[in-house]
């Protein structure tokens, strides 16, 4: 079931992400070879005729190609490997001199019809947020607790003032605040200036962090104990909690805090995919498709208990995060990815003419060779993780 759901998942991300190029693709004129969702051999193509609709199943390539009727036809298939789809487009990669075709059309048509992928999962994102927010309402920064004697109680912060501010970051929803301290540790030396809101009033308190020690309660299942294990950890804190319920609001509010939903997993990839590159980040925080089942199965079983409809909002907004991810990595600048065509297509604006397709062609086979041996490691450091879990 956990592997259903995750296709089921995994195929409403990419075909969304598909229908924006093909979308944009029809507007400016360029002709669809081929609509499919999967990847490997066909199971089943349909074609709009002009003799009507005509379905085939486990269709060539050769057939596809050759077959009379389906020339200059769009073919929508089904293909065997649940992973992936395509839009392929006449000219996409190869010179073609009729009107229809992808190289045909000027540097910004084609432009938009290869950033339509990535902005369309950003706006399958913001649906799915409004959904949640719809029904669960939204999550606001309000500080829940102060303890006494720590650098927030000696500023004069209270229970239920809105942070709003910290440092030169912008505050919204509850999660930035602990995204914040992710991606900005604490540490001895430090100075925050943070803004809140109390009722109507805006106000802003200077603090400095206080070494201190928390009661840190282990799961003693996982430490190799049968009772939890309970230690003292000292640590440099600011000293309040947060977390408080999420709130209901306005359809204003809906639609606002939908906005900030999605830039905040927007940012989150970004800053994550940073820590990559500085080595912040290992190879044990990142997941790939069987890291992602497992993750379906992970809320699934902790969401079922309180019943079938927090398995849906659960799963849908996994779809938030997951969609605003795909919509970031693909606008990275990777020869085979959408930001690889599209820092192509930049770099022909400030010249003023293409780079020559063939070696357009050769830059992108390499980026997709090392993007396949870069799903391999992931795929089996997934595995690894599960095996030694």
């Amino acid at each position: 079931m956990n592997i259903v759901l995750a296709l089921l998942i995994f195929s409403l991300l990419v075909i969304i992400h598909e229908l924006g190029h093909f979308l944009l693709a029809r507007l400016n004129g360029v002709e669809v070879t081929e609509f499919s969702v999967g990847m490997g051999p066909r199971i089943v193509t349909v074609v709009k005729t002009d003799k009507g609709i005509r379905v085939k199943f486990f269709a060539s390539t050769m057939f596809c190609e050759n077959f009379k009727y389906w020339k200059g036809k769009t073919k929508y298939s089904i293909k065997l490997l649940p992973f992936g789809g395509s839009c392929i487009m006449l000219g996409e990669d190869d010179v073609v001199d009729e009107d229809r075709a992808f190289c045909k059309k000027s540097v910004y048509q084609r432009m938009s019809i290869v950033f339509a992928g990535p902005f369309f999962n950003f706006v399958l994102a913001f649906i799915l947020a409004i959904v949640i927010n719809a029904v669960s309402g939204f999550d606001k920064p309000v500080v829940t607790s102060v303890e006494s004697g720590m650098p927030m109680d000696a500023a004069g912060v209270m229970p239920g003032d809105e942070i709003v501010k910290i440092n030169d970051t912008k505050i919204v929803l509850d999660r930035e605040i602990g995204s914040y301290f992710i991606f900005n540790p604490i540490s001895e030396g430090d100075k925050y200036e943070i803004t809140l809101k109390r009722g109507k009033e805006k106000y802003t308190v200077n603090v400095e962090p206080k070494l201190a020690e928390i009661l840190y309660v282990s799961d003693g299942f996982s430490h190799g104990i049968v009772e939890p294990e309970t230690k003292k950890v000292t640590s440099y804190r600011l000293g309040f909690g947060y977390g408080s319920p999420r709130q209901k609001g306005s359809t204003i509010q809906i639609l606002k805090y939908s906005l900030y939903e999605v830039k905040y997993w927007i940012d989150t990839t970004i800053k994550s995919i940073g820590m990559i590159f500085t080595g912040k980040v290992g190879k044990d925080d990142i997941a790939g498709p069987v890291g992602i089942v497992s993750t379906v199965g992970d809320l699934v079983n902790k969401s079922s208990v309180f019943g079938i409809s927090s398995v849906v909002l659960s799963l849908i907004s996994f779809s938030i995060l997951l969609s605003a991810n795909l919509g970031v990595m693909n606008l990275l600048p990777i020869p085979a990815l959408d930001g690889g065509r599209l820092f192509f297509q930049i770099i022909e604006i400030i010249r003023g003419k293409p780079i020559s397709p063939e070696k357009e062609g050769i830059i992108t086979m390499i980026g997709f060779v090392l993007l396949m041996l870069l799903m391999v490691f992931i795929m089996f450091n997934d595995i690894q993780k599960l095996i030694f879990k």
